[in-house]
């Protein structure tokens, strides 16, 4: 025995059985759902902003962190054409062998 393992511990009983403690959620009110995706608001966010995030996720996912300077640097390529932009997120992909 471990000596820090108290002696008089009671051996632990199986939760497959044991439901006498658990407290089950009410099914969710259809009248508060989430509205569905042709319901919602629209919000509309700058493809460029999208661009930038979605550069800054994708050199993170691949280990790399964007140094103070990079901000600037990144917040240009974003600004480039969208195809310029899938380029870059497939060179990256391949260079460091992940996908999305």
């Amino acid at each position: 025995m471990h000596p820090t393992t108290a002696p008089t511990a009671a051996p632990t009983r199986s939760r497959a059985c044991d439901t006498g403690g658990d407290f089950l959620l009410q099914p969710p009110d259809p009248a508060q759902r989430v509205p569905h995706p042709a319901e919602r608001v629209p919000c509309r966010v700058d493809p460029v902003d999208l661009r930038r995030l979605d550069l800054l996720a994708l050199l993170t996912a691949a280990g790399i962190a964007p140094s103070a300077g990079d901000r600037a640097a990144i917040a240009q390529l974003s600004v480039l054409p969208g195809s310029v932009h899938t380029a870059l997120h497939r060179w990256l992909e391949q260079a460091y062998g992940f996908c999305r």
